[in-house]
């Protein structure tokens, strides 16, 4: 059994909470400090994050590979390029060195898209697969497979061997294919046949002739899919007229499709080519809540070709969020935590009695000052059990401070 003292809860109070046998036993009014107890003066405790979209392979390859035009298609070309360079063993370094980053920052669960097919074949996946088992019970981490294009051809075939071989879910980019339609139509028969989950980068464009999102919650409800949709991105969805966000926005929340938004990969990609008044690179945030779909945000690439700066951490994304998504800071700390539990299938997480005790206690006075400053100073559980801790300390020569 464990005692967390004095911890500032996201509602403002003062508690103490009991952590035994890795679920939160007691949740009570601050009662003093016993040895033994951490004491949490000056903490915000919350549901420790989860990433919903990283791309755990491409990970830490900024230094190596550039993206000379800096948009998508020029990051795509760029890793295709480089695929080769790319053994089994390096891939897993570089996962489990983001894992770690990830981890000090309060991360306990991610779910990462994973090349398969074409030149990367299938050993990225079988890297994963590996860092996956060796970071159990702590990290959980979930594999899509994402394959190439076009979906009717090879691509499809390589989607199913995936999903026989290791991938947790079923993946792809069929707003990129020559047919996006019947794309979407193929990965979403190639998950329901494994029985697993559907996770595609959709309409990661400001293109607004691309819109598979509506697609897919069409097909989600005919097919009466039930194994978990998520649509990442989903970038289109903004540069369309109103009345068409709120109708899409309506059939995603009708179809219980989850949608993952990227701002840091997609403001840095999106929108070269429009020098003035340039747009977004982010979803029509406030059109899907609106309607009541689930949204949540992730980091997405962690310096790489596709975005190569970014410290994986996600109050970074939960910033965007407020800057670019114009969310309050509660909603946008909910879109990190609370959200992707949810997209992800996951339990859900509260500091409350009865919920399983994954938390992350951030520097900070409240709520809104702990997003804000986002002190590297953390404290991270998972079941209970002390898996980081990051101390910081700052030495000052300061003027004396005023009377």
């Amino acid at each position: 059994m464990t005692w967390l003292r004095n911890a500032t809860l996201p509602d403002g109070r003062q508690c103490d909470v009991r952590l035994a046998d890795g679920a939160i036993s007691a949740v009570v009014p601050s009662a003093g400090l016993d040895d033994g107890d951490t004491d949490l003066t000056g903490y915000v405790l919350l549901p420790s994050f989860v990433e919903p979209h990283a791309h755990l392979d491409k990970a830490l390859t900024a230094s190596q590979i550039g993206n000379p035009t800096g948009d998508l298609l020029g990051a795509i070309r760029a890793m295709d390029a480089a695929a080769d360079r790319f053994t089994k063993a390096d891939i897993a370094r570089r996962a489990d060195k983001a894992l770690r980053v990830m981890l000090a920052h309060g991360t306990t669960a991610v779910r990462s898209h994973v090349n398969v097919g074409s030149t990367m074949g299938m050993r990225a996946l079988e890297a994963l697969a590996e860092v996956r088992e060796a970071w159990a019970g702590t990290v959980d981490l979930q594999l899509v497979a994402l394959v190439g294009n076009p979906l009717a051809g090879q691509a499809g075939a390589n989607l199913r061997d995936a999903l026989r071989n290791g991938a947790d879910i079923a993946g792809g980019c069929p707003h990129l294919d020559p047919a996006p339609d019947r794309a979407v139509g193929i990965c979403l028969d190639a998950a329901g046949e494994a029985d697993k989950p559907i996770d595609l980068h959709t309409d990661e464009t400001l293109d607004p002739a691309k819109l598979t999102l509506a697609v897919l919650a069409e097909l989600v409800l005919q097919t009466g899919f039930a194994h978990g949709a998520t649509a990442s991105h989903c970038v289109s969805l903004a540069v369309q007229p109103v009345a068409v966000q709120q109708r899409v926005a309506e059939l995603v929340q009708a179809a219980g499709v989850a949608v993952v938004a990227l701002p840091q990969t997609n403001l840095f990609l999106q929108g070269r080519d429009r020098p003035v008044g340039t747009p977004r690179g982010l979803t029509a945030v406030h059109a899907l809540r609106a309607a009541g779909a689930l949204v949540a945000a992730g980091g997405d690439n962690l310096r790489d070709p596709f975005h190569p700066v970014g410290r994986g951490d996600p109050l970074e994304v939960a910033a965007l969020m407020v800057t670019a998504g114009h969310l309050s800071p509660a909603d946008a700390v909910t879109s990190v935590t609370a959200a992707p539990r949810a997209a992800l299938r996951l339990p859900a997480v509260a500091v409350e009695a009865g919920r399983p005790a994954d938390l992350v206690a951030l520097r900070g006075e409240d709520l809104v000052a702990a997003l804000g400053a986002a002190d590297q100073d953390r404290l991270v559980w998972r079941a209970g059990r002390l898996v980081a801790r990051t101390t910081v300390t700052r030495i000052l020569h300061v003027p004396p401070a005023p009377d």
